[in-house]
C-alpha cells in the first residue's frame, strides 16, 4: 500500500477523531467522509508504519445511516465531520467512542449511558469564530471556516449550525469591509487588518455581540466607523467590540478587548439564572445542551441534603451558580481573574449570596485549606487533571466527585487513577454538545 493507491474497502467503525476505519491486509486505514457499513473506493493520502490515511473518492454501497448533508459545503469545510450520518446513529457512534476510551485507556467497565441529544441539531451553535482572509488579485474578503487539516478558508455564505442572523452579519462584514478600507488578514505574511469575526448570540434574548479581531494594537477611525455601521445595520446587535491581536499565533482573541459602540456583553439564561457573557467570556457554545448538563449536575447535588460544594476550574462559576439553590455553600475556584470578575457580576445580578469566589489555581487552593466539601465538581480543560489535583480533590471531598469532561480520553485516564485510589465510578453520562462532530461531553459521577 502506497500513496495514491486506489482501493475498495468496507468501513468497520468510526475512530475517536471522526474518520472511518477500514483494514487493508491487516493494516488500519483512516478514511475521511466514511460511515460504518459503507463500501467505498478510497485513495491513499499518507502511509505510516502501522496505519495509513485515505480520502473517499466514491461511495459504492452506502451505509443505511448515510444521509444528504444539510450543508452543501460539508465535504470541504472542516466544521461538521459527521453531517452525512443520520443524527440518531451519530449518537450511537459517539457512545462507542466513549466506551472505547473507557475500555482501552481506563480499563473501566462502568456502563456508558446513551448520550443525551442536543435539543437542536441546526442553529445550535451560539458562539461563532470566523477566520478572515483576502484574495491576492481581486482583494475580495473571504470569511468562513478552514478546510480539514489546513488553514485554507472556505468562503461560507450559509452555515446551518448557527443562527441565520450570524450568516447575515458575517456577509455584511465581508461585503462592507472594502468601503472602509478594512483588509483581510494574510496569515503567512502577518499583514492585513481583520483576522476573525467573533459573534456571541443569546438563545434567551436573541441579541448578539460582535467582536472584530484586528491585527493592530489600537483602534483607528475607519475601524470605529465600520463598527458603528455594523451596529446600526442590525437591531439585534447590542454592541461591537474590537480585540487587538498582533501575535503570530493560532489563538483567536488578543489580550486586550474594548467596546467601540453599544454594550460589551449579552445576557443568557440557564436554569433561571441570568449570565453576562462578554467577548472573551468562556461559555458553552450550545446553551440548550449546556442547560441539560447543568440540570443533570444539579440533580446529583440535590441527592445530598444541603451539601457544601467545591466548584473547581470554575470559569465564570456557571456550575456553582446553577447548583447554588441545592447547596448550603459553594466555593468556586478559578485562576483567571477576568472570569472571577464576570462571576461576581452574575452573583450580584441573580442576588446569590451562598457562592464564594476564589481567584486561584485549583491545586494551590486545595493545598492551602483544611476544610472538606461534601461534593466536588471538576470541570477541567481538555487536558484533564493532574494527579496532584486529583489527590488534593480526594483529600478534600467527603462524598462524591462530579467530573465534567469534553475529552473522553483524558476522562478515562483520570477515572482510572481515581478508581485505583479506591473510588467507585457510579455512572458515565454523555451529552451531545457539538452535533455532527466527533466531540462528546461527559459527566461522570464518582463516589468515595
Amino acid at each position: 500500500m502506497k500513496i495514491n493507491d486506489e482501493l475498495t474497502v468496507n468501513i468497520e467503525k468510526l475512530s475517536n477523531l471522526g474518520t472511518g476505519i477500514a483494514r487493508v491486509d491487516g493494516q488500519v486505514v483512516f478514511v475521511e467522509n466514511a460511515c460504518p457499513q459503507d463500501e467505498v473506493k478510497i485513495k491513499i493520502t499518507k502511509v505510516n508504519k502501522n496505519f495509513a490515511y485515505a480520502k473517499t473518492i466514491e461511495v459504492l454501497k452506502p451505509s443505511p445511516h448515510r444521509v444528504k448533508p444539510v450543508c452543501p459545503m460539508q465535504k470541504v469545510c472542516g466544521a461538521c465531520q459527521l453531517q452525512f450520518i443520520d443524527y440518531d446513529y451519530q449518537l450511537i457512534l459517539k457512545k462507542q467512542i466513549v466506551e472505547d476510551a473507557m475500555r482501552s485507556i481506563g480499563n473501566i467497565d462502568t456502563p456508558v449511558n446513551s448520550p443525551i441529544p442536543s435539543p437542536q441539531t441546526k442553529a445550535f451553535r451560539h458562539k461563532i469564530q470566523c477566520p478572515v482572509s483576502q484574495t491576492k488579485v481581486s482583494k475580495r474578503i473571504l470569511a468562513g471556516y478552514y478546510k480539514p487539516q489546513s488553514h485554507e478558508i472556505v468562503n461560507i455564505k450559509y452555515c446551518p449550525i448557527q443562527p441565520e442572523i450570524c450568516d447575515k452579519i458575517i456577509d455584511f462584514v465581508r461585503c462592507k469591509a472594502e468601503e472602509f478600507n478594512i483588509s483581510g488578514y494574510n496569515e503567512k505574511k502577518h499583514t492585513g487588518d481583520l483576522r476573525h469575526i467573533v459573534i456571541r448570540s443569546s438563545v434567551s434574548t436573541g441579541k448578539l455581540l460582535v467582536t472584530l479581531v484586528i491585527n493592530a494594537s489600537k483602534t483607528f477611525e475607519r475601524l470605529n466607523d465600520f463598527a458603528k455601521t455594523i451596529f446600526n445595520e442590525f437591531d439585534a446587535v447590542t454592541g461591537v467590540c474590537v480585540s487587538y491581536n498582533t501575535k503570530k499565533t493560532n489563538i483567536i482573541l488578543g489580550n486586550k478587548t474594548e467596546c467601540l459602540i453599544g454594550q460589551d456583553f449579552v445576557y443568557e439564561t440557564i436554569l433561571d439564572k441570568t449570565f453576562k457573557i462578554g467577548a472573551s467570556t468562556f461559555f458553552q457554545v450550545n446553551p440548550q445542551s449546556a442547560e441539560n448538563i447543568f440540570k443533570y449536575v444539579k440533580e446529583e447535588v440535590s441527592k445530598l441534603n444541603n451539601p457544601t460544594v467545591l466548584d473547581a476550574y470554575a470559569g465564570i462559576a456557571a456550575f456553582g451558580i446553577t447548583v447554588s439553590d441545592a447547596a448550603e455553600k459553594v466555593i468556586s475556584v478559578e485562576e483567571n481573574n477576568a472570569s472571577i470578575e464576570k462571576a461576581q457580576e452574575v452573583l450580584q445580578l441573580n442576588k446569590i449570596t451562598n457562592v464564594e469566589l476564589c481567584a486561584e489555581d485549583t491545586t494551590k487552593y486545595l493545598k492551602s485549606i483544611k476544610r472538606k466539601f461534601d461534593i466536588t465538581i471538576l470541570d477541567p480543560p481538555r487536558k484533564g487533571c493532574t494527579k496532584e489535583a486529583l489527590d488534593e480533590t480526594l483529600r478534600h471531598t467527603k462524598s462524591k466527585i462530579i467530573y465534567v469532561s469534553c475529552n473522553p480520553a483524558t476522562l478515562a485516564r483520570d477515572l482510572k487513577y481515581l478508581r485505583e485510589k479506591g473510588c467507585i465510578i457510579e455512572s458515565i453520562q454523555p451529552f451531545d454538545m457539538f452535533c455532527h462532530t466527533y466531540h462528546i461531553e461527559n459527566v461522570a459521577v464518582i463516589s468515595l
